[in-house]
């Protein structure tokens, strides 16, 4: 057995690695609250009652991105980042926005890019931060998902990136707790975000023929991605047997 796999789940990493300074969450309260209330106010509580809104608004948004551009993707990735950051359910509706307002490549890149950053900001508030409270609320929770994620690292990350049913807060979050490093974390959800975002965003470009979010998704699409992720735990399956079965020879 590996000193890996014997990790106590609740304290993968010892508390006394990421030891923070006294000021870090006196200032992240400063910071996270106004943003949250910020966030929520722009964009609402509610993902149906968002998409309606944005369906209703969408000329007009399109007229502020044609007249100032740059500054329009400055302020939407920064919305992008503080939502995904916060770890509120409306990413898919950004992403569509990204679609509608900016074009597939232009959308993708700033919508990838932006749900990378945020994504590590959550992690990074995860284990500096937070690190007590997600052990109390969520510790039985996250125990198998940070076993899987100390033993095979980046590998499982990418897997549940891919697939389209464990939470991205949640994934987060469970990082958090792990040795993880931050760079490969932000590289491999960079990487496992990518496609699906690119779907919604492509999706996106005809925002106003969309009943709802779900329409992002066909079954074929979705039945895609879910082979796509299992395929990487059976090639690490296959390739630890085979290491095994070398290493008994």
């Amino acid at each position: 057995m590996t000193e890996a796999s014997t990790i106590d789940a609740a304290l993968p990493v010892p508390a006394d690695e990421f030891r923070r300074p006294v000021w870090v969450r006196p200032l992240a309260v400063l910071l996270i609250v106004p943003s949250l209330i910020g966030v929520v106010y722009l964009c609402g509580p509610d993902p149906g009652a968002s998409f309606t809104r944005l369906q209703q608004n969408l000329a007009e948004l399109q007229a502020e991105v044609q007249a100032r551009p740059a500054l329009s993707l400055a302020i939407f990735v920064l919305v992008y980042v503080l939502v995904v950051g916060l770890s509120l359910p409306i990413t898919p509706l950004l992403s569509l926005l990204a679609g509608a307002l900016f074009g597939r490549w232009v959308g993708t890149g700033a919508s990838t890019l932006a749900a990378t950053i945020g994504a590590t900001a959550a992690m990074l508030l995860s284990r500096y931060v937070f690190r007590e409270w997600v052990q109390t609320c969520f510790g039985t929770r996250l125990a198998g998902l940070n076993r899987r994620l100390e033993r095979d690292g980046a590998y499982y990350l990418l897997a549940l990136r891919l697939l389209p049913i464990v939470p991205f807060w949640l994934i987060n979050l469970a990082a958090g707790l792990t040795s993880i490093r931050p760079r490969t974390f932000a590289l491999v959800s960079w990487v496992g975000m990518s496609p699906m975002t690119f779907l919604y965003v492509s999706a996106g470009t005809e925002l106003a023929t969309l009943e709802s979010p779900r329409d992002v998704f066909s079954p074929q699409v979705f039945a895609t991605f879910v082979a796509l992720g299992l395929s990487l735990f059976a090639l690490r399956f296959l390739a630890g047997s085979v290491f095994s079965g070398s290493k008994r020879s």
